[in-house]
């Protein structure tokens, strides 16, 4: 039960900078979410990312922010293996399912519901 209760508390805390970001700073969606992908990528450079998942769990692994320590995580893995060419390589294996999913569903979503517009 304590672990569901960090999980909110963490995934809410890495939400409302985000809307801190859009509402205080005047950023756009865009610009946001790619901050929070590049501040997950940092963390996870500086080794700080992968604790707060083991503290967090569905906190940290949820928000976009762990689309950047996943992006970051597959380039090091595949770097090491594989040298430069593994930074590619890396990128596209470990985030493939999810960016595939979300073309998918997408696309599903776009014929079943018709848009306004």
């Amino acid at each position: 039960m304590e672990k569901i209760i960090w999980a909110f508390i963490v995934g809410g805390a890495i939400c409302v900078i985000g809307q801190i970001m859009m509402d205080v700073f005047r950023l756009t969606p865009a610009h946001t979410m790619s901050t929070l992908v590049v501040a997950g990528a940092i963390l996870s450079g500086l080794g700080l990312y992968e604790p707060l998942v083991k503290f967090a769990g569905a906190g940290a692994t949820v928000p976009i922010s762990n689309f950047g320590n996943a992006l970051l995580k597959g380039a090091l893995e595949e770097l090491n293996e594989h040298g430069a060419i593994g930074v590619l390589i890396g990128i596209f294996k470990l985030t493939s399912a999810g960016i595939s999913s979300a073309i998918i569903f997408g696309f599903i979503a776009s014929i079943i519901f018709k848009p306004k517009g």
